[in-house]
């Protein structure tokens, strides 16, 4: 190996190469098979490549909203220190040297314990920590990582520096320099693999991250890193790999499979292209498949200029299953040739946390489970979000209250501080409480699960009224006198719950009864009929505000005000300088579900 991992990651940051690593010699998996007389023996060979992807901050099984083991009603479990048991068994049955363990991304954001060691105890400080996904990754022996879009939420220079702290690459080919269009990451990682008795087998992995980048983290990577598409660049860059010598070519794309888009038509790249890659770009033998948060153990597409099947997997997020590929290679005419592909995913719920892990970050979790254990107020009554799909539930007011009374803060003496402010919020938890009696850190991160941070928009009252149309798709249209089933109420045309919006500020009646486009009725501000030349500061996250989502207007309206404090943390800061939480200082009905006048609940 001419270079050290981390020597080479640091070359290859500034100059966009691959990686290149020669592999360990092993136990030789390459069998003689027995021949007929006077023929050659066939010589294969067997490689198994593991994949993880999507997940965001999981080391131990453990709910820090709930402070306790991780449990949900299809008996599953998480964290790393499952998926290292998992990749030690694997590595076990068919030889370390045999294998290939890659990720396929969103591995720094999710849990308050990526959360503290990004901006509590931040890994960028002067001698900070080294964090947490590091330290497991590089424990349990990674290869090489996709870069996923959360990668990003917290700035180029967290990234980075988790980049050093890694002893694997981050992998990006569509991550390009805004300036020279050359490759920002490692675009590639290649692994020789010894065989006895036969040449070596030379295997190539594609790195590619997601296009919306570009449109969620736009504050961190405007002007500085582009995003083009993934059928564009795997197009140009597989053909390379197999001319580098490349027997096997695997790509680790943080991106689903189903062919759409959450942003519309605002970046011209598609957002869960895996498959499509698949579909137009020859050469390439299996992708592990990210992004989506979807299991599926083994989807064949058929290349359209070759004919071959390209085996993709996807196994579900926050380390709760872990893909397997089984290759079978085939030496003939004097190079190696994929002669099959097999994938499947395993369960962590089979098997128990590897004990080298769980000791190894430890302190790193007490620390964190110590601090979103800390009390910050008190709640006059319990609040859940059991009902806010459809019911206007208190706590998510909690959330456009804070929003409201940050932005006003913040425009005191600006030409906009004349304007009424409105805010928005999504009902992100199903199950996220607030007790009555002490409140934690913990109990108001669960309310708000994402780093989001808080933006001001301008809209005009008729932008406002379109903005509230599409939220109001989320709903199944329901005629009146219908059984209303709340099960099958929502989530209209696989729309997730983090984007349907309340928007504070206004009242107005949903009309479940409508079409969709018609069923916004009775919108008014100070009780009278919204003018649609009124003028409004919108309070949005960052999500939203960068297109998330695909609602209208928000993204291309005029920005007055930003800030890199998230919302979550603004929650606390509420909750704090009040001391006690009651719901007569934030809740108000503004809106309800109706069928034709008639209201629903």
């Amino acid at each position: 190996m001419p270079l050290n991992r981390r020597k080479f990651l640091k070359k290859s940051a500034v100059t966009g190469a691959g990686v290149a690593f020669a592999g360990a010699v092993g136990a030789p998996a390459a069998q003689a098979v027995e021949a007929r007389k006077g023929h050659r023996p066939v010589k294969r060979y067997a490689l198994t490549v593991m994949g993880t992807t999507d997940l965001h901050g999981h080391v131990f099984n453990w709910d820090y909203f709930k402070d306790a083991e991780y449990a949900d009603a299809a008996g599953n479990a998480q964290g790393l220190a499952r998926i290292s048991t998992l990749v030690n068994a694997i590595r076990k049955e068919k030889g370390r040297a045999n294998t290939l363990l890659l990720d396929a991304g969103d591995t720094i954001q999710g849990t308050p314990l990526t959360y503290y060691y990004a901006k509590v105890d931040p890994i960028t400080a002067k001698g900070g920590p080294v964090h947490p996904m590091a330290q497991a990754m590089n424990a349990i022996g990674y290869d090489a990582v996709a870069l996923g879009n959360h990668e990003f939420n917290y700035g180029i220079e967290t990234l980075r520096k988790f980049e050093s702290q890694c002893d694997f690459p981050l992998l990006g080919a569509n991550a390009l320099d805004a300036k020279t269009l050359k490759p920002a990451f490692p675009p590639y990682f290649m692994k020789t693999f010894r065989v006895h008795g036969a040449p070596p087998v030379k295997v190539a992995v594609l790195g590619l991250t997601n296009p919306g980048i570009a449109i969620w983290d736009k504050a961190y990577v405007q002007g500085k890193l582009t995003f083009p598409g993934l059928e564009e660049q795997a197009a140009k860059w597989v053909p390379k790999l197999r001319s580098m010598g490349a027997d096997v070519v695997v790509v680790s794309a943080h991106s689903g499979a189903s062919g759409t888009s959450s942003y519309g038509d605002q970046v011209p790249y598609v957002e869960n292209s895996a498959a499509l890659v698949a579909q137009q770009v020859p050469g390439i033998d299996a992708i592990l498949v990210g992004h989506a948060h979807l299991e599926i153990p083994e989807l064949k597409v058929t290349n359209a200029a070759s004919g071959k099947t390209v085996v993709l997997s996807e196994p579900l997020a926050f380390a709760e299953r872990m893909s397997v590929f089984d290759f079978q290679l085939v030496f003939e005419r004097g190079c190696w040739r994929v002669e099959s592909v097999a994938a499947s995913v395993r369960n962590t719920n089979a098997v128990a946390d590897d004990p080298r892990i769980t000791r190894l970050l430890k302190d790193e979790h007490d620390v964190v489970v110590a601090y979103v254990n800390q009390v910050v107020g008190s709640a006059t009554e319990t609040l859940t979000t059991v009902e806010a799909r459809y019911k206007d539930a208190p706590i998510i007011d909690l959330i456009t209250k804070v929003q409201e009374d940050v932005v006003r803060a913040a425009l005191v003496g600006t030409q906009y501080a004349s304007l009424p402010v409105i805010a928005q919020a999504s009902p992100f938890s199903r199950t996220s409480e607030i007790p009555a009696g002490d409140v934690t850190i913990r109990d108001l991160s669960s309310l708000y699960v994402y780093d989001n941070t808080l933006v001001a928009k301008v809209l005009t009252g008729a932008q406002v009224r379109a903005y509230l149309e599409y939220s109001a798709n989320y709903f199944v249209r329901t005629p009146a006198g219908a059984v209303v089933d709340t099960e099958k109420l929502t989530n209209a045309n696989n729309r997730p719950d983090y984007n349907y919006d309340y928007v504070s500020g206004l009242r107005y009646d949903i009309d479940i009864a409508q079409a969709e486009g018609s069923r916004i009725k009775n919108l008014t501000y100070g009780g009278a009929a919204l003018d649609d030349a009124q003028q409004f500061v919108f309070a949005v996250n960052n999500y939203r505000a960068n297109g998330g989502g695909a609602f209208p207007f928000v993204a291309s309206a005029p920005e007055v005000w930003s800030e890199s404090t998230e919302i979550r943390t603004r929650i606390a800061e509420w909750v704090t300088a009040k001391g006690s939480l009651d719901p007569a200082e934030f809740a108000s009905v503004d809106w309800k579900l109706t069928r034709e006048g008639t209201p629903v609940f």
